[in-house]
């Protein structure tokens, strides 16, 4: 029995199915779907997609919405802190003083100031955060299994995947962990098949480039049709397997394999050489920053899904993420000034001016967020601790409306005061803007199915 009901007959697509779709049904049984389903998936018979990538931006650690986005200036010392609030470019909406460059792009995006869930652990949080699935505890503890649900670009491969020779759902700089690596980064259940191609080097490097697959001079990509070919090659080449952990699972990767091995728009993609010096130092030369580029340029080759993560490690520090506790004797607010700050008011601007200069910006969904956010109050130690219960996320581009704010905090920044939205009803809204409908099913590892998404459409942010 299919997973996905249909109510009537007016939920099955009316145009003839190509070719390719059939194919691809046989496929798709193991996901639990049929052809209207993979119909409905590709924006037919059901909403027209409107943007064709996302760009995911994590920042690791939890940004205080209090020093950036939804600042407090009216609230006690303690809770307002060292930063004072400037005008934007968009008359109401006001950023950090910190951010002079981000203020000057508010005018292309949304601030959704009312985020909203209960998990107060890194792993447990970014988990959630990566899935649009609650885990089933807030346990730091918690581990990547199969019983836990895909990243959002795995199901996006699974149910749209981009054309052949590029690839859907790419990650990087880093596999992000707290003591044990944080879940929600690969493709769980679904299998390898749909793990991102993750790019485990430094964007920012000299040396950066993508290893790919060479042929022998005796073997042409016509003649590389054999599976066990194709593995002995791999296997005498390990310059992709050290590239990347996820490549242990090449022989479910055998198709995706040899389309890196034979096209050059990957290669292209991955060539930050090509791009001249001052777009590069408009970005930043730093690892952030770079790649941040890289994932433009993989937008416009035609990947799908780019989760950029914007620190390997939680925070505390100036090499980390946004975990500005002040433990150890390293305070908030040097560290903010220093690095995160900085940082983003140099490479969130770049990336979103430029996508709007090159035409990209209308249809690439551009998301800035956190696993949670910062306590409204300043800790002892001089830092914010972690505080789900209410944060802020930026949406831009990709049929989200411009220069708006969706929602409200209260006047500490503590709750929602107004319109709500959970990690689900991101998902949900990011799923919808891809012409992919939330609730289409899959089945996990015990044949179970389970929508996309649990959570509704924020139709209030939408353009």
């Amino acid at each position: 029995m299919n997973a996905h009901k249909f109510s009537s007959c007016s939920d099955f697509p009316r145009s003839r199915p190509s070719r390719r779709q059939l194919l691809q049904v046989g496929g798709l049984g193991i996901l639990g779907l049929s052809l209207p389903d993979l119909l409905r998936a590709e924006g037919r018979g059901g909403h027209k997609a409107r943007a064709k990538s996302v760009i995911f931006l994590h920042q690791f650690g939890g940004p205080s919405c209090q020093d950036t986005f939804d600042m407090k200036p009216d609230a006690p010392d303690m809770i307002r802190g060292e930063f004072k609030p400037i005008a934007s470019r968009v008359p109401g909406i006001q950023v950090c003083e910190r951010l002079p460059n981000v203020a000057r792009i508010m005018d292309k995006v949304t601030l959704v100031r009312s985020l909203r869930h209960e998990m107060k652990n890194h792993n447990s949080a970014g988990y959630y955060s990566l899935t649009g699935y609650a885990p089933p505890t807030d346990d730091q503890r918690l581990r990547d299994t199969q019983d836990l649900f895909p990243a959002y670009g795995s199901v996006v491969d699974a149910l749209s995947p981009a054309r052949a020779g590029t690839p859907t759902f790419v990650s990087f700089p880093y596999l992000i962990a707290d003591g044990s690596v944080t879940p929600g980064q690969s493709a769980s259940f679904l299998g390898k098949a749909h793990d991102p191609l993750f790019i485990g080097q430094d964007p920012n490097g000299p040396d950066f480039r993508l290893p790919e697959l060479s042929l022998p001079d005796n073997l042409t990509a016509a003649r590389l049709g054999d599976r066990r070919a194709m593995m002995r090659l791999v296997d005498e080449q390990s310059a992709l397997l050290e590239f990347s952990a996820r490549a242990r699972g090449i022989d479910e990767n055998y198709d995706k394999a040899l389309n890196m091995l034979t096209s050059s728009a990957v290669k292209k993609a991955f060539d930050l050489s090509a791009e001249p010096e001052a777009v590069r130092d408009r970005y930043g030369r730093t690892t952030y920053g770079q790649s941040c580029l890289l994932a433009r340029r993989l937008v416009e080759a035609g990947a799908k899904f780019v989760n950029v993560y914007f620190a390997k490690d939680i925070g505390g520090c100036d090499s980390g993420g946004w975990d500005t506790h002040g433990f150890g004797g390293k305070p908030m607010y040097p560290i903010l000034k220093r690095r995160l700050l900085p940082v983003t008011d140099q490479t969130l601007p770049a990336l979103l001016e430029d996508l709007d200069e090159r035409g990209l910006l209308d249809d690439t969904l551009v998301v800035w967020v956190g696993e949670f956010g910062r306590s409204p109050k300043i800790n002892a130690m001089a830092g914010r601790d972690h505080w789900p219960q209410c944060y802020t996320g930026l949406l831009a581009g990709g049929g989200v409306k411009r220069g708006f704010v969706y929602g409200a905090s209260d006047k500490t920044g503590a709750y929602p005061a107004s319109d709500p939205v959970r990690p689900e009803d991101l998902s949900a809204t990011m799923f919808h803007l891809l012409g992919v409908d939330p609730k289409t099913q899959i089945k996990d590892a015990l044949n179970r199915p389970l929508p996309i998404s649990t959570g509704s459409v924020i139709e209030g942010v939408l353009a």
